[in-house]
């Protein structure tokens, strides 16, 4: 298949880039022609998401030398911050596309919940992509430029899940905390939309016992756990101007569960 080429004079800053999702939006915005920059808390894994990044005209699999990994703890505001202005003073610009996937889940049932499980859980998933977004922002404003804000939420952030009170509130806020940026920014020529997965082969779900995934997987319509790559699919789609008269949308990828 031959990937359409819609993002080439784009730079794509995609949190969360050292694996599963982060990892395969890297991978489906470089096919499309942009320019990633790959920020992680790990980061020897967003250094590794670098090397296996194509370009157009590259062959297959073969690293293409302008895109850059960072490292960053994006819940501490001073790190968010330095991170857009390490971009910029890397690539001479601030990122025109902007991918919050950095998230965590320590789960636990309400009842038995500690206030750390919850402050950690909202302080990467919901906090991180607020600031994240703000800096991304900010940027974006200060030099006139146009741009696409895409923040990773789950489908649970609609409609809840057992044991995951904290992951299922941070998950909602991104929703809420988008649709409200793409109001604020849209007069600045931002759109600002989320993407809501399902149930997809991450790391986040091996650690899930076979049994449990046989019984979701037999809730989805679609027979089957979704991937990381059905996710950058929508990812490239928010970012191109395909999608140029969408913002404040919530996408969601999950083969039907929970519709």
């Amino acid at each position: 298949m031959t990937t359409q080429l819609r993002l080439r004079s784009a730079l794509a800053l995609v949190t969360g880039a050292g694996s599963g999702i982060g990892r395969a939006v890297c991978a489906r915005l470089a096919r499309e022609g942009a320019t990633v920059a790959a920020c992680d808390l790990n980061g020897a894994a967003a250094h590794e998401t670098v090397q296996l990044l194509e370009g157009p005209g590259s062959a297959q699999g073969a690293p293409r030398g302008n895109h850059a990994a960072f490292q960053a703890d994006v819940s501490e505001a001073r790190a968010a911050r330095s991170l857009l202005e390490q971009v910029q003073a890397c690539f001479s610009r601030p990122p025109s596309v902007v991918v919050s996937s950095a998230g965590i889940n320590q789960d636990e049932f309400l009842l038995h919940m500690s206030e750390d499980d919850w402050d950690k859980v909202i302080a990467v998933n919901l906090k991180g992509t607020f600031l994240v977004t703000q800096a991304a922002a900010q940027a974006l404003v200060s030099s006139g430029s146009h741009g696409s804000i895409i923040n990773i939420s789950s489908i649970v952030g609609k409609v809840g899940n057992m044991g995951q009170t904290n992951y299922v509130a941070s998950k909602a806020g991104v929703i809420g905390l988008t649709q409200t940026a793409a109001r604020e920014l849209g007069r600045h020529g931002i759109r600002c939309n989320s993407v809501l997965p399902g149930f997809m082969t991450t790391p986040m779900t091996q650690k899930i016992p076979q049994a449990v995934k046989d019984k979701v997987i037999g809730m989805i319509p679609m027979g089957h756990m979704g991937s990381p790559e059905d996710v950058a699919d929508v990812v490239a789609f928010l970012a191109s101007e395909d999608s140029g008269y969408i913002t404040g949308a919530s996408v969601e990828v999950t083969g039907g569960l929970w519709m």
